[in-house]
Parts: structure tokens; C-alpha cells; sequence
């Protein structure tokens, strides 16, 4: 990979892992830090190899795809080696699992230190690093890991980001069903505020069910039957991350659409020309952004922070998206000017580019240049 000016791209990496032999295993005791007394339970850990990242890095993000019922839990960390050739500590990068039956899901904070911090769900360095290992520890007989995998990247600093020209997913549009986060307003306060800050719930579900996966109706009993889509809700239930107070952790929506058979990651991209890649595969890409109303015409709203799925693009080019935070299904469908879209979804102010991309495992990812 070339790497940028910078005033160009951002230069990201992704490593993935779909087979993991676990190398240690014992007993641990575990204290839930949202309540319960102490538990043992037994482990198995895999480490794996330092791996080379091929340039100074500032960020690190991991996601995975897993199982995790009923009984057992699974913890990921990361340790990095600085570019000065030191190592870090372990840092912890999230307690998963599928409900809530004997652990809180939960992300870490006050984990900083000379090296660098872990906010929610991202290592981010304070001096950057080149290399790293990743450790994911299963707890319980029932624990597993499909897939897991280690986004690294550096941004440039920069405040705007000039449109790229249109590619090859031009004219494609893929039939992503519509969910409004808005219609569930009020629902379920205690999962992250509701239908007010449910993007990332109403995101995964539509790309789920675009997918033909989801929840099954029997597990959906505890949702009102007048819910507009109680298969939000089960996502919003099943995502929310204890110590962020929210769904919008990036790889528990992620591991969320594993449960139903899909792979999946979280990285960078750098155009909506990749992403054009994504539509012509047959894969809706889940993006991150954040704008003031005036920045992307057409939306209606500012955001510090805000998912939506990119389902197509339009002859000229332009961003044809799925915005959950429309007031109904039949408004989420929205087109954005593709120059805005780019400049706010990719810019440093925002999120640099942050995608989910979940698939089945029978429909190829695209050629990559190594950020999947």
C-alpha cells in the first residue's frame, strides 16, 4: 500500500482472522462492574502473533463475529507496539455477549495512560504505534468466535474533503426494507434513550433483513405488539453497551449481526468510489457521520454522530441512502449531493470514514487495496 501525503487519504489496514486455537486455558474469577457478586468461570484464550501494521498508526478498532449465549461471555484486548519499539499494556476492548443473563455488555473506560486510551470502542495512541496483537478470551463452554479482525489506521488532518468522481456502482440501487429510529420514540429509555438515539439498531436491522436474517418472532415477545418493527428494539436490547449508556458501539453492532449467520467488520474507507464497490457486490454499507443541517441539504437535522446505510447511487453519482433518522419508513429513503456526503462522512471533524460492512458468507467482498 502507498502510503499518502498528508493532505491525502487516510491509511488504513485491516487483518482478519476466521481461524483461532486457543493456546491457554484455566479458571478466572470475574466481578461485574454494574452489579452481582463475583464468578468463576472457565477460560480459554487465543493470542495472536504480532502483526505489522506498515505504517505509524493513531487508531486501532476491533470488531468480531461470535457466539456468546446463554452461560458464557467473551473479552477482547489489544497491546501495541509503539514506533519507538516499546509495548503497552493490554488494553480491554469490550466484554461481549448475547444478552444479559450473567454478564453487563460493557466497554471500559479509564483505561488511559502514557501510550494511549480506549474511547468505547477505539485504542486511540498518543504516540502512534506500528504494530500489535490482539487477545480474545472465551469464558464459558459455549463461547466462539467465527471471525475477528483489527482495523488500523492514521488520518490526515482534514477539515474538508473534495468530492471523488463517480465510480463503478453508479445507477445501482439495492431494495434495503426502510426502518425509521424515530418511529420507536420513547421505547425502552433504559436501552440508550429510544428511537431519539437508536440509528445504529434501525442500520443493523435493515441491512439484517435485507439479508433475510433477524430475530425470530418467538424472541420478540417482550416487545409490544404494536411496535412498528419490534426487530429494532431486539437489536436496540442486544447492542447497548452498559458504560457508554448507548447502542452506538461499533463492534457489538457488528457482533450483533453475527448471531444471525453473517459476516462482518468494522473499518475505513476512503471515497464513496469503495463503497460504490460494496453496491455493485450486493452489499449495503452502514456509514458514519457527523454535520451541522446546512452541511448535507436534504437531511432536515444536525448530528454529532449519526448511521445510515449507503444502498445506492444515482446516474450522476449522487448517495442514494437509507437515513433512519426520517419520522417513518416512508421517508427514511433519502438522495444526498454526493460532494457533501463525502466531505462530512469523511473528513477528520467526523468520522473519517468509519463503515460497518456486514454480509453473508456466500456473497465475495469486492477486490481491496487492504483496508478489508
Amino acid at each position: 500500500m502507498v502510503n499518502p501525503s498528508p493532505a491525502g487519504p487516510s491509511r488504513v489496514v485491516l487483518h482478519r482472522w476466521t481461524a483461532m486455537a486457543p493456546s491457554e486455558s484455566g479458571v478466572t474469577a470475574y466481578l461485574d462492574p454494574f452489579g452481582g457478586e463475583t464468578t468463576t468461570w472457565p477460560y480459554t484464550r487465543w493470542t495472536s502473533e504480532e502483526r505489522d501494521i506498515g505504517f505509524p498508526a493513531t487508531e486501532l478498532v476491533p470488531s468480531w463475529t461470535a457466539g456468546a449465549p446463554k452461560g458464557s461471555w467473551i473479552r477482547v484486548e489489544l497491546r501495541a507496539r509503539t514506533a519507538a519499539g516499546g509495548l503497552t499494556k493490554w488494553y480491554d476492548m469490550g466484554r461481549w455477549a448475547e444478552g444479559e443473563d450473567d454478564i453487563h455488555r460493557t466497554s471500559l473506560p479509564g483505561q488511559g495512560d502514557e501510550d494511549g486510551d480506549v474511547a468505547v470502542d477505539t485504542f486511540v495512541a498518543t504516540r502512534p504505534v506500528t504494530a500489535y496483537r490482539l487477545r480474545v478470551t472465551l469464558h464459558g463452554a459455549e463461547a466462539a468466535v467465527r471471525t475477528v479482525g483489527v482495523m488500523a489506521s492514521a488520518l490526515p488532518t482534514r477539515a474538508s474533503v473534495p468530492a471523488g468522481p463517480a465510480g463503478e456502482g453508479s445507477r445501482v440501487e439495492l431494495a434495503v426494507p426502510p426502518r425509521s429510529q424515530k418511529t420507536h420514540a420513547g421505547h425502552h429509555p433504559e436501552w440508550g434513550g429510544g428511537g431519539d438515539s437508536w440509528c445504529s439498531p434501525a442500520s443493523v436491522t435493515m441491512v439484517l433483513q435485507y439479508f433475510g436474517r433477524g430475530p425470530a418472532p418467538g424472541d420478540l415477545t417482550f416487545v409490544d405488539p404494536a411496535d412498528p418493527c419490534p426487530a429494532v428494539d431486539h437489536a436496540a436490547r442486544d447492542m447497548y453497551d452498559h458504560s457508554y449508556q448507548g447502542t452506538g458501539n461499533w463492534p457489538f453492532g457488528v457482533a450483533y449481526a453475527g448471531r444471525y449467520g453473517l459476516s462482518g467488520f468494522v473499518t475505513r474507507m476512503r471515497s464513496l468510489a469503495e463503497v460504490e464497490r460494496f453496491i455493485r457486490a450486493g452489499i449495503p454499507v452502514i456509514t458514519s457521520q457527523s454535520f451541522k443541517e446546512h452541511e448535507l441539504p436534504g437531511s432536515g437535522y444536525s448530528t454529532r454522530g449519526h448511521l445510515m446505510v449507503v444502498t445506492g447511487f444515482t446516474a450522476g453519482g449522487d448517495v442514494i441512502a437509507n437515513d433512519p433518522a426520517a419520522q417513518s419508513d416512508e421517508t427514511v429513503k433519502r438522495t444526498y449531493p454526493r460532494a457533501a456526503f463525502e466531505n462530512v462522512w469523511l473528513r477528520t471533524t467526523s468520522s473519517g470514514g468509519i463503515v460497518h460492512v456486514i454480509h453473508p458468507h456466500d456473497i465475495p467482498l469486492p477486490p481491496s487495496e487492504g483496508n478489508w
